[in-house]
């Protein structure tokens, strides 16, 4: 699985008009081929720090987003925040549950 992680600082003044287009873009990106999850989140302390998670389920997969049309759109947005998309990808090779949680605790 590969997850990315896109943090935006938007200007306050800018703040609604890019959550509506990240909004706008959740269905067609969640279509996809290969899309686990497109979430966007808002900081509680800080509402114009906005975070946008992605699960994908190959590299093959994110590169096609990568060069799709609506990540353009998403990059095209940089004149609504204060610094540049600040983009993380990480490939998962393991992924656990609750049940380690269980193992660590003992129950």
């Amino acid at each position: 699985m590969i997850v990315v992680s896109i943090t935006m600082h938007v200007l306050p003044e800018k703040q609604k008009e890019l959550v509506q287009t990240i909004l706008s873009m959740v269905g067609s990106t969640e279509k996809a081929a290969g899309c686990l999850s497109y979430t966007l989140f808002c900081n509680l302390e800080d509402r114009n720090l906005l975070n946008l998670l992605e699960e994908w389920q190959t590299r093959k997969d994110l590169d096609q987003h990568l060069r799709s049309e609506l990540f353009g759109i998403l990059l095209g947005t940089k004149s609504l925040l204060t610094e540049p998309h600040g983009i993380q990808i990480h490939t998962i090779h393991q992924s656990e549950g609750m049940e380690a949680v269980h193992a660590v605790r003992g129950k």
